[in-house]
């Protein structure tokens, strides 16, 4: 599902028209590095939040400026776990001129504990950075979006949200409250032209799952598919449902796992 079949924001002669530009959180590194390659490819500009990637989100903006004469990306150091951060972000995404045509909120926290070992401080943090700044966010950007009657929002959620998984009730419970957002603000906006849309990855071969190399071999024993994802796997599905062909889809939460959610975790 390569993002360059529909390709079109932008003339690919010298001159430049205005592309449609999408913001993506976390994208310094990993998947949000992927999904800003895969949105850029197909033409839009991206700008992208990043927390500790600095070298990294530096050397990505270059990566697509040279990629692609004339674009425009931008990276934007930003801490989602700050929530005066995120306020200040919110509100001068609220008082600027930018218009953006898309938002997608891939920047997430993890956090591994047995539900009654549960730090409610952590657990807050994760919350804040997996849903609330989701909430704030999306909060600036789709007024003017249903203004224009013309937008796309898309949230990395996770199947932790949707299959139970012991030690992960933290993370799942922030990625459930993103995907329950994520559907009410489609049904809220979807006749002025708007889709909200959650993407639900599986393991992905980043490393956020370095912890588990010890484990890889048997993990990836369970997944009907045999392996993990890669980066490009799920950033292709999120940057679909930014293109034209995906008009009609909003408030779907779509699995990214080689067939894990779909399995009976007991059989024989």
């Amino acid at each position: 599902m390569s993002a360059l079949f529909w390709r079109g924001s932008r003339r690919d002669t010298g001159s430049r028209m205005s592309a449609r530009r999408i913001l993506v959180t976390g994208g310094g590194r990993g998947l949000g590095a992927a999904i800003v390659r895969a949105l850029a490819a197909a033409g839009f500009d991206v700008t992208f939040t990043y927390r500790s990637a600095a070298a990294e989100a530096q050397a990505l903006v270059a990566e697509l400026r040279a990629a692609y004469p004339g674009t425009a990306p931008e990276a934007v150091a930003l801490d989602l776990a700050d929530r005066d951060a995120v306020e200040a972000f919110a509100a001068g995404l609220e008082a600027g001129t930018t218009a953006f045509f898309g938002f997608c909120h891939n920047a997430g926290m993890p956090y591994d504990t047995l539900a009654a070992m549960i730090d409610q401080a952590k657990a807050e943090a994760v919350m804040q950075v997996n849903h609330f700044a989701f909430v704030r966010i999306a909060r600036a950007l789709v007024r003017p979006m249903t203004r224009a009657r013309d937008g796309r929002i898309v949230a990395i959620g996770s199947v932790a949200a949707l299959q139970a998984n012991p030690g992960n009730a933290a993370y799942a419970a922030s990625k459930a409250a993103l995907q329950a957002h994520v559907r009410a603000l489609a049904i809220e906006t979807a006749r002025r032209g708007v889709t909200v849309n959650c993407v639900a990855p599986g393991f992905i071969d980043t490393a956020m799952l370095a912890k588990f190399a010890d484990h890889r071999a048997r993990l990836e024993a369970q997944i009907p598919a045999g392996r993990f994802a890669t980066p490009d796997d799920v950033a292709q599905v999120a940057a679909f449902l930014f293109s034209p062909a995906a008009g009609y889809i909003t408030g779907a939460t779509i699995p990214v796992d080689g067939g894990l959610s779909a399995q009976l975790s007991a059989h024989r």
